[in-house]
């Protein structure tokens, strides 16, 4: 997905940047006191790097040595500005907490994220909804596949492998 978005049609695969996805876990997911772990690609058989440009780094969120990685860590859990090492960071969470501009646009991001969260729950309570409707007018054995399709908005094939699932004949 990543390289997709970073090639135009008629490019060369040469073309790609080395990608890196990073992620900052709370624990130590991989449970070995380090505080970053390395990912990359090998090959099996010979044990060489598969040199494909793509990076995966777990960083330990738990971690709180006296480095740079244990210091970041150390700011990320912060809630004041002031107790943070790296000022940038801190100019940042002083600009979303305490400025008021900022703060709205921090309150606009929230609310669109909820909007969001809200209107996939209902996509999902929908369809949960429309599926015991189709499996109770399964049952009761007096509606076509068809109908029930149609009363419920899902697709025959739905209803069909609700059908399957119930072990039903009707």
């Amino acid at each position: 997905m990543l390289d997709t978005k970073m090639l135009s049609k008629g490019d060369s695969f040469s073309e790609l940047k080395d990608t890196y996805v990073i992620f900052i876990t709370e624990n130590d997911v991989l449970k070995k006191g380090l505080p970053i772990y390395r990912i990359e690609r090998t090959v099996k058989e010979t044990g060489e790097l598969f040199g494909d440009g793509a990076h995966i780094l777990y960083v330990n969120g738990k971690y709180d040595g006296n480095d740079s990685i244990g210091k970041l860590m150390h700011d990320f859990r912060q809630k004041n500005a002031s107790d943070m090492n790296f000022e940038p960071l801190a100019e940042k969470v002083r600009y979303f907490k305490e400025n008021e501009g900022g703060r709205g646009s921090m309150c606009k991001i929230v609310e669109d994220l909820r909007e969001e969260a809200r209107v996939e729950g209902r996509e999902e309570g929908r369809e949960e909804a429309y599926n015991a409707l189709a499996i109770k007018l399964l049952k009761s054995g007096k509606h076509s596949v068809s109908e029930i399709a149609e009363l419920t908005s899902l697709s025959v094939e739905e209803v069909e492998n609700l059908k399957k699932n119930l072990g039903s004949d009707k």
